[in-house]
């Protein structure tokens, strides 16, 4: 039997938009995932919790999962749609050409659009050989499920930093505490990534 092509690395870099200060993230994923897994990655690094429709737009279509497509199909073709689980990252790229972006959006109540941009094989180059998927860098806070969008997110932010906003303290409660808008752990990200793929195993 011939042997199987090995994973590829892709580079991406996430982009969370409209909001400020920008939460990003670079990853190193498999071009042999489904967009299925990709989505999956997408909310551990950028701190979402899955508690939401999502839905990506490539240079190909839409891609979702198969029963946001059912459902997108009550008031729209449903045929425009593909299975997230039918498309790979390699296929994504192929598609992207020299456009080499797409977008990945969650929570489409609360209207959250991440920018994808697919970046140069010569970023991958000079990167050490590493397992994959790994994050890389990024920067700052995922804002709060449920915030309300970025517009929320920025009343958000000024109601936390003013101690005397009538909304200060039912904030801070609803948050748990504390919330830095700056925090990011890189090393802890990839640990407890590591940590919950063993749990699935």
């Amino acid at each position: 039997m011939p042997t199987p092509p090995r994973p590829r690395p892709v580079a991406l870099r996430i982009e969370l938009l409209d909001v400020t200060p920008l939460v990003w993230r670079r990853v190193l994923v498999s071009n042999q995932w489904t967009l299925a897994s990709l989505h999956g990655y997408l909310q551990w690094v950028m701190g979402w919790t899955d508690s939401h429709a999502h839905e990506f737009e490539t240079a190909g279509g839409i891609v979702a999962p198969d029963w946001w497509i059912h459902e997108a199909g009550w008031d729209t073709d449903a045929s425009t749609y593909r299975d997230e689980r039918r498309v790979s990252v390699a296929a994504v790229v192929s598609e992207s050409g020299s456009r080499a972006e797409f977008e990945y959006r969650y929570d489409m109540g609360d209207g959250w659009r991440h920018r994808i941009v697919i970046e140069p094989p010569t970023v991958i180059e000079s990167i050490p050989d590493l397992p994959l998927p790994i994050c890389l860098a990024g920067e700052n806070a995922c804002p709060p499920e449920d915030v309300g969008g970025p517009h929320g997110y920025e009343s958000f932010l000024q109601i936390l930093g003013d101690r005397t906003h009538e909304e200060h303290e039912d904030t801070v409660r609803w948050i748990g505490g504390v919330f830095d808008p700056k925090g990011f752990d890189l090393n802890r990200i990839n640990r407890d990534f590591k940590r919950s793929a063993k749990r699935r195993r």
